[in-house]
């Protein structure tokens, strides 16, 4: 047999394949009982939740929590509950011997969006589809697809410079045609218009602020609009019953 090559190699095959489907059958036998012994025994969430509930996680996780420590989805169960309204991220990591630790980072409210409450802006300028389970004096802000995150970086910075006044923007819209107008807590209108090179939306609403104590006029009393437009002026708008449109230049 040693002088023929051949049969050497078959009987090598021969030893290969058995000793293939030994170590099948012995990694059979020994995970067969691991498995048995390795039952997952809690979902352990590691911080408070404001908005998410328990049992909306215990829903979502329900269905999927098949098979043991080892075999489990992780990343599965990671995207189930990043369908949850109120979830921004979520993480979930094995913990030995028998647990899993899920971390979820909730979306933080920071603004209503558009004209119904189906939808709000979080504070990375991110839109969610949710409800507040109780009412905050937040803006709501309004503008084309796509533009929430830009919209709530000019609330922030309206907001700084309108501080002064003592007034806060209740709404921001940016148009279809990219101009700006605001609605201050006391109701009354600010149209800033476009942004222009020769006179930025921040110069003309710190105008605005400059000039807003004189605002008011005693036969006419307090304008319900301003109209920031003008490069080096402003007009305001009075009630109907007040008067007409009266101009004031820088």
């Amino acid at each position: 047999m040693w002088h023929k090559p051949h049969l050497l190699t078959a009987v090598s095959d021969l030893l290969f394949l058995a000793g293939t489907a030994a170590l099948l059958v012995a990694a059979v036998v020994w995970g067969t009982p691991r498995l048995r012994l390795f039952p997952l025994a809690e979902v352990q969430v590691t911080q408070e939740l404001r908005e998410v509930r328990r049992s909306e996680i215990e829903q979502s996780l329900s269905d999927l929590l098949r098979g043991n420590f080892f075999t489990v989805d992780v990343d599965a169960l990671r995207r189930s509950l990043e369908q949850l309204s109120w979830v921004r991220r979520a993480e979930v990591w094995r913990r030995w011997p028998s647990y899993l630790e899920v971390r979820i980072e909730e979306h933080q409210a920071a603004a209503y969006w558009g004209d119904g409450d189906g939808q709000l802006v979080n504070t990375y300028g991110e839109l969610f589809p949710a409800s507040l389970s109780r009412e905050q004096p937040l803006p709501r802000l309004s503008g084309p697809t796509g533009s929430s995150a830009e919209i709530l970086r000019h609330y922030e910075e309206f907001a700084q410079i309108l501080k002064p006044s003592g007034r806060l923007p209740a709404q921001v819209v940016l148009s279809p045609r990219l101009a700006w107008l605001l609605k201050l807590e006391d109701g009354m209108l600010i149209e800033l218009g476009r942004e222009q090179a020769k006179a930025p939306i921040r110069m003309r609403l710190q105008r605005f602020v400059d000039y807003y104590p004189t605002l008011s006029d005693p036969r006419h009393g307090r304008p319900v609009a301003v109209d920031m437009r003008y490069p080096n002026g402003f007009a305001l708008r009075f009630p109907a019953s007040a008067g007409q449109e009266i101009k004031g230049k820088k």
